[in-house]
């Protein structure tokens, strides 16, 4: 299994490309892998081939209408592993000894 966090958007589409970067995460969020998105990207979980499928999907996407898109994309890959996008987390909070802030834990304390 490999994590594959990326960033991606269109260089000319001016300051705010949220309504691009919401059909990525539309493409990401249909193709069933676990994800998480944050400030600054998105982590998905899978096998090799299914994560650069997702990634491909995505680039087709916005480039049906953007001549030109930024791509950051970095993969980690642990034979015999899954879950990790939780379980490196609670590695960390383990030998911190207590809970840091994550992805949907900001969340889920406002809304309570």
């Amino acid at each position: 299994m490999v994590l594959l966090e990326f960033s991606m958007s269109p260089l000319n589409k001016g300051d705010s490309v949220s309504q691009y970067v919401a059909r990525s995460i539309d493409i990401i969020d249909r193709s069933g892998l676990d994800y998480r998105l944050h400030a600054m990207g998105t982590i998905i979980e899978g096998e090799i081939d299914e994560v650069l499928a997702v990634l491909k999907a995505c680039l087709e996407a916005m480039a049906a209408d953007c001549d030109r898109i930024t791509c950051s994309a970095k993969l980690d890959y642990r034979a015999g592993y899954s879950g990790r996008l939780q379980t490196k987390v609670d590695s960390v909070e383990q030998k911190l000894g207590r809970r840091v802030k994550t992805l949907g834990s900001a969340s889920s304390e406002q809304d309570s």
